[in-house]
Order: C-alpha cells, then sequence, then structure tokens
C-alpha cells in the first residue's frame, strides 16, 4: 500500500477523487500527517469515520517505535534506535545546540557504498527508506524530546544520493509550509560521492548544503578508505561539487575523517589544501570513531589541532567537529548492530 505520509496534497486530493471525496479533504489529511503528526488513520477525528475505515484499506501511515534510546548526561543528546514496520533498524541523533536543535537522520536501513571506517555498510544495504520514515525520525524525536527540531543533517546510515527520488520527495515534504515548513537552508544532504547525482542535484536548484564525504587528497589514498572513488576520481567528483556551487550559490562543505597515520600527515594537508584552493568551501575535520571491525583509530587531540593548523595557515576555511554525546559515543551503525545483537539477530 502506498504510504500516505511520503505523499504531497496534490497526491492525496488526487487520489481522493478517484474514491469519490471531496478535494478540501486532502489538505485536511496533509495536515494530519505532517503538521499533527499522528500515527493512526482513527485520530483524524475530523474525517468521517467511513473516510478513516477506507484510508486505513487502501493507504499505509508510516510510524516508527524506539527500540533503544541513549541519552547523553553531558550534552542532552539522544541516539536513538528506531524499529520500522518490517522489524528493520536504522538510528538517528538529536542534538541541541546554541542555534537550535540538529536532528541527524538515516535514508537507507544499511548502506551499500562499502566506506572502510563506517559500521553502517558491515551488512550491506536491506532496504532505501521511504520519505515517510525519513519525516518520521524527526517527528518522533520532537515527541519524545518535546523540543523543535529546527536543522536536519542527512548524515546517519545509508548514502542519500543512492535513494535520490526519495530524498527528493523528503525535501519537499518537509519544506512545505503546511507541514513542517523547514527552510531548505536549514538541511544538509552528505554524500560519498555519486557525481552523477550530485550534478543532477545541482539542477534541482535547492538551497540546501551538499557535504562530500572526502576524506582523503589523492585518488590512491581514497581509494584504501572508500570504494566509491574506484568509480569516481577526486577530480572529478570535486569538479561536480563545484557545479553544485555554480548553480546553487551555497557554500560545500568537504567532510575529512581523521584516521591516525593514514590521512592526518603535513604532507595530506598541503595536498588537499592544494585541490581546495581558490574554492568557496568549508572543511569539517572529523577524527574518525573507532569501530571494532576495522583498525583505523582517531589521532590525538593535538594531532587534530596541528593538521587544522595547517590547513588554515594555507588559506582554507576549516574547523574540527564538536563531537556530541561523547558519553554515548559510538559510530555510525553500530548502535543497529548491537541492538540486533541484543536480539538475537
Amino acid at each position: 500500500m502506498t504510504d500516505l505520509r511520503s505523499m504531497t496534497t496534490e497526491e492525496i486530493t488526487a487520489a481522493l477523487k478517484e474514491m469519490g471525496e471531496p478535494s478540501f479533504r486532502g489538505a485536511q489529511i496533509f495536515d494530519w500527517v505532517q503538521a499533527k503528526k499522528v500515527r493512526s488513520f482513527d485520530e483524524m477525528s475530523n474525517l468521517p469515520k467511513r473516510l478513516r475505515e477506507a484510508l486505513g484499506t487502501s493507504f499505509s501511515l508510516s510510524s516508527l517505535e524506539i527500540a533503544r534510546r541513549y541519552v547523553s548526561e553531558e550534552d542532552g543528546t539522544r541516539k536513538y534506535v528506531y524499529a520500522l514496520h518490517d522489524g528493520l533498524l536504522i538510528e538517528s541523533v538529536f542534538m541541541p545546540y546554541s542555534y537550535g536543535n540538529t536532528a541527524c537522520i538515516s535514508s537507507q536501513a544499511g548502506c551499500r557504498m562499502g566506506c572502510r571506517f563506517c559500521a553502517s555498510t558491515l551488512e550491506g544495504l536491506a532496504r532505501n527508506l521511504l520519505p515517510g520514515e525519513m519525516l518520521e525520525q524527526i517527528y518522533r524525536m520532537e515527541e519524545d524530546t518535546g523540543e523543535t527540531i529546527s536543522h536536519v543533517v542527512i548524515m546517519g546510515s545509508g548514502e542519500p544520493l543512492d535513494n535520490y527520488d526519495n530524498l527528493l520527495r523528503f525535501i519537499r515534504l518537509i519544506t512545505d509550509e503546511k507541514g513542517k515548513n523547514l527552510s531548505e537552508r536549514n538541511i544538509t544532504v552528505s554524500t560519498c560521492g555519486l557525481v552523477p547525482q550530485i550534478k543532477k542535484l545541482a539542477q534541482e536548484h535547492l538551497q540546501i548544503t551538499l557535504a562530500l564525504s572526502l576524506h582523503a587528497p589523492n585518488d590512491a589514498l581514497r581509494r584504501t578508505m572508500m570504494p566509491i572513488a574506484e568509480a569516481y576520481s577526486v577530480k572529478e567528483t570535486v569538479a561536480a561539487c563545484d557545479a553544485y556551487f555554480a548553480a546553487t550559490g551555497r557554500r560545500m562543505s568537504y567532510e575529512y575523517s581523521l584516521v591516525h597515520g593514514v590521512n592526518d600527515s603535513d604532507a595530506c594537508a598541503e595536498e588537499l589544501a592544494m585541490l581546495l584552493h581558490g574554492k568557496n568551501a568549508h572543511v569539517n575535520l572529523i577524527p574518525v570513531n573507532p569501530i571494532k571491525e576495522r583498525n583505523y583509530k582517531a589521532p590525538g587531540h593535538a594531532a587534530a589541532l596541528r593538521f587544522q593548523k595547517r590547513l588554515e595557515n594555507l588559506g582554507i576555511n576549516v574547523t574540527i567537529r564538536k563531537k556530541m554525546g561523547a558519553d554515548i559515543d559510538s559510530a555510525c551503525g553500530q548502535l543497529r548492530l548491537k541492538v540486533k545483537a541484543e536480539q538475537g539477530e
């Protein structure tokens, strides 16, 4: 059945017309699923009972359940493992900042990109998430915390551009003025570098921030960390990002996971600076989260600062990502695997 939370007002209205219902019902139902964020058709109290029953027969309504919740005593960060309707598990993070609350959400259950430092990819891709399931991660965070989400980053499990159509629909729905009405400028999409999709996204002329998971300044090193580097070179990937900036005017963000003894040398910093010199770009340094299945380790704080300082001296706009929820820390994808192990799967 079609997921009602993944549909636009126009699509709902058209479907209702085929059912012989008046067009105004479409706006009512969209308000229930996107603004009021209901979990069931029975909660749609201004709809006739017969219509609610008909909706339950013809449509599904995506709704997630919290399988695990971890709350940081240090900064209020909350990490969630959500159970989907088919039993699959995904992860999300709620992060309170001075400028507002950020939700980091997943776009897929699992991932097929194979990045060496990421636990999300260890069991491969189970399936894409529906737009409604992406929205639900945010809605259930707001319900659980009693707080409003003002910023969204799609950096959890999965490669967002590998779920392109559902990602675009999610963005359209969450920015709809009759729904959550989130500003496009408050949305960040992270990609490992699917070049054709980056170019396609540029032509959507959205005002979202695009963040490239670069992690290495050259092809040889990047291939040892990210299988996607076998398909697309650093040069053509950065060129696609340049095209995105040219089409949208939105500054590019380059994510760089610092791995001790792998990509944290002065030579790497100098090569990275040469690659990005003169571009309207920001480098986000992320000391890697170690996972037991890999042997990658984060550099010490002093080494990370030295790498940052070297880039700054070479004219690069760079920061080290603030680590949230350190006392409940777990690399991306590990919480899901932990809960699956506890469930004996």
